[in-house]
C-alpha cells in the first residue's frame, strides 16, 4: 500500500516506518513513462527488503520569469495510482509553502561553472534551484540511493558532483532515456505539443542519430551531421547543440565518451534531449 503524506511531520513518520534501504525518486510530477522506468529501477534497486519513495512537487525556484511554472501539468490522482501500481510505499508530495516556509530560501546550492552552461545558459537560475530542492528532499527523506534520468543529463552531473562535494553519501542511479515509439524523448511537457508540433519536434531525436551515427569520423562531424538536421526544420528555434564531457558538461570533446546534447523551442514549448556517442 502506498502511503502519501503532505507536511515535513507527516514524511518523518512515515519514514520512520519504512524499512531497509531507501530509494527516492524525486519528481515533478505528471507521470510518465519515463517516470515509471525510474519506479522500476527503483524497486529492483531496493530489493525485496527495501523501500521506495516518490517526492511529487513543482518546484518554483527553478522555474524563470515567464516560463511554464502556472500551465506545468498537476495530475496528482492519477500519478499516486501509478505510484501504487509501481510498489511505491511513500509518495511526498508537499506544498512550495511547506517546503519553502519563510519564502525565496536565502542560502541555495551553487551549481558552479558546469551550471552556468548549456541549460544553465539559457535558464539562468534554473540549476541552482533543482540542486537547492534536491538537497532539501535528501535531507528530509534520507535516502540511501536516488534515480535521475538520463534524458536530463546536465541535471544528473550536476546532482551527482554535488553528493560528491558535500560529502552527502548517496549513490546516484541513472536510468536510460525512454523514447515513444516515434522516437520524442518522453517528457511532461509532450502534452503541450499539437500533432504539428510534435512532427517538427522528432528533429531532435533525428538529429542526435545522425550525429551518433557520424562517430568514428570525429567531433566536428558528429556536429556537422546533427546541424544538418536541425537546419532542415524551419519550424525549429534552436538553443544549442553542442557535444561535451560528460561529467562536466565543457567542450570541445576530442575524445569519447561524450554527450551530443540539443535543446531547441517548438512553437511554445521547450524541449531537450541527448544522446551519449562512445563509451559504456
Amino acid at each position: 500500500m502506498t502511503e502519501m503524506v503532505r507536511t515535513r511531520d507527516e514524511l518523518a513518520q512515515a519514514r520512520a516506518r519504512l524499512s531497509g534501504p531507501v530509494v527516492l525518486v524525486p519528481t515533478m510530477g505528471a507521470l510518465h513513462e519515463g517516470h515509471l522506468a525510474l519506479l522500476r529501477a527503483a524497486r529492483s534497486l531496493a530489493g525485496d527488503g527495501g523501500s521506495v519513495a516518490v517526492s511529487i512537487f513543482v518546484n518554483p525556484l527553478q522555474f524563470g520569469p515567464g516560463e511554464d511554472l502556472d500551465r506545468y501539468p498537476r495530475t496528482l490522482d492519477e500519478d499516486l495510482v501509478l505510484c501504487a501500481k509501481e510498489g511505491a510505499a511513500l509518495v511526498f508530495a508537499p506544498s512550495a509553502a511547506e517546503m519553502y516556509p519563510k519564502g525565496r530560501p536565502a542560502v541555495t546550492v551553487d551549481p558552479g561553472p558546469m551550471g552556468a552552461v548549456l541549460e544553465g545558459e539559457f535558464r539562468p537560475g534554473f540549476f541552482g534551484g533543482v540542486l537547492t530542492v534536491v538537497l532539501k528532499l535528501f535531507n528530509l527523506v534520507r535516502p540511501s540511493v536516488a534515480v535521475f534520468g538520463e534524458k536530463d543529463a546536465q541535471q544528473f552531473a550536476l546532482v551527482r558532483r554535488m553528493v560528491a562535494d558535500l560529502d552527502l553519501g548517496i549513490r546516484i542511479a541513472p536510468v536510460p532515456t525512454v523514447r515513444d515509439a516515434d522516437g520524442l524523448a518522453t517528457s511532461s511537457r509532450n502534452r503541450y505539443l499539437s500533432a504539428d508540433e510534435r512532427a517538427r519536434a522528432l528533429t531532435l531525436s533525428r538529429a542526435l542519430r545522425a550525429g551518433a551515427a557520424a562517430a568514428a569520423a570525429g567531433p566536428d562531424a558528429v556536429l556537422a551531421a546533427a546541424r544538418a538536421e536541425l537546419d532542415g526544420e524551419p519550424g525549429l528555434a534552436v538553443d544549442y547543440l553542442a557535444l561535451v564531457d560528460p561529467e562536466t558538461f565543457t567542450g570541445p570533446v576530442d575524445s569519447r565518451p561524450a554527450v551530443l546534447a540539443v535543446a531547441a523551442r517548438v512553437g511554445a514549448t521547450r524541449l531537450i534531449d541527448n544522446v551519449r556517442i562512445g563509451g559504456a
